[in-house]
């Protein structure tokens, strides 16, 4: 059986082809005019073929997503509200990883010329030169998730990571916790800057040093695992530990749990990102949240604002942080 075409649905409804596109295109029509139509899409089962649309009006109504690492709950959130917020007009969303290479996130926004998507929304965790080169060139609108330099020209979302640091520290101070130790991520990574940055004046607010300091080789469950160590150094003495995601923060609570410490009994924890792993925890965790579903609905907003009108002028936005408490604190 041959797929039904607009002629057929043209000649059903007992309009011209033209009309049938009006309908189909959301064009000036008459009520009777789309009622007849859509009667004969009904019955035909017509699919309008998103190839030849695609080439008429110059757009594949696709847009992607880039983030360093799909697995983590973080970038799920963010997923969600970007992909709410464009299905909502008319757009698919393409999910893609570029790793912690910054080469990876350079090569990405220069194969943007393939034409494969309109746009593109990408959340680097490492930028250089060569990168903000490539997002101000790039042949197609960018949006970034994060921190680049306004040089780049480009439109931005970022959390405030300084102010999640000190909603923290202040926490753990009013608990009574004064020797406060900080689990990071590879501090030459975006986050993992903007989070050290934050948590030295976080402590220098309340006149503290820091209890100890450690530097995961990634921002995932394993390498928290594998950092605890580091902390767990003889001498180490600690009452409460930040670490600079939710991830983290698990890893480092397993391992204190096999060398008998209990959360937050002896030791109190607290992530960054307030994932649904924080919830999901044992005991459930005390997460920063920095604002992950809002800068990902904020970004894709600013990216369809941007596919319509190329030549706005490019904002910076924020997005401030909120504490969640929960039991890994006391």
């Amino acid at each position: 059986m041959s797929r039904p075409t607009i002629a057929g649905v043209a000649r059903a409804a007992g309009v011209s082809v033209a009309s049938v596109s009006r309908v189909l295109n959301g064009l000036a029509a008459t009520e009777e005019m789309v009622e007849r139509v859509q009667r004969a899409v009904d019955e035909l089962g017509y699919v309008p073929d998103a190839r030849a649309r695609s080439l008429k009006v110059g757009r594949t109504f696709q847009l992607t997503l880039a983030v360093a690492d799909v697995g983590n709950p973080v970038y799920v959130t963010m997923m969600r509200a970007v992909e709410e917020v464009v299905s909502a007009a008319g757009y698919r969303l393409v999910v893609t990883t570029t790793g912690a290479d910054v080469v990876d996130e350079v090569a990405l926004v220069r194969g943007m010329a393939r034409g494969y998507a309109d746009g593109l929304l990408i959340s680097p965790i490492r930028v250089d030169e060569d990168l903000v080169k490539s997002i101000r060139e790039c042949e197609v609108p960018v949006v970034v998730a994060g921190n680049v330099p306004a040089k780049a020209g480009v439109d931005t979302v970022r959390a405030n990571s300084p102010k999640g640091m000190l909603l923290a520290v202040d926490h753990l101070v009013a608990k009574g916790r004064r020797r406060i130790a900080f689990l990071n991520g590879p501090a030459d990574t975006v986050p993992g800057a903007a989070r050290s940055k934050g948590f030295t004046e976080a402590l220098k607010a309340h006149e503290l040093q820091p209890a100890a300091v450690a530097e995961a080789s990634d921002f995932t469950f394993a390498a928290g695992r594998a950092a605890a160590p580091d902390l767990l150094a003889p001498g180490a003495a600690f009452d409460a530990v930040i670490c600079a995601n939710d991830l983290l923060a698990v890893g480092l609570m397993h391992e204190l749990a096999a060398v008998g410490l209990e959360v937050p009994a002896d030791v109190a924890v607290v992530g960054m990102d307030d994932s649904e792993l924080a919830e999901q925890s044992f005991p459930p965790l005390t997460s920063v949240n920095l604002g992950s579903a809002e800068r990902g609905r904020r970004a894709a907003e600013l990216l369809l604002a941007r596919i319509e009108d190329n030549e706005r002028t490019p904002r910076r936005i924020v997005v401030q942080p909120s504490l969640s408490i929960r039991r890994s604190t006391p």
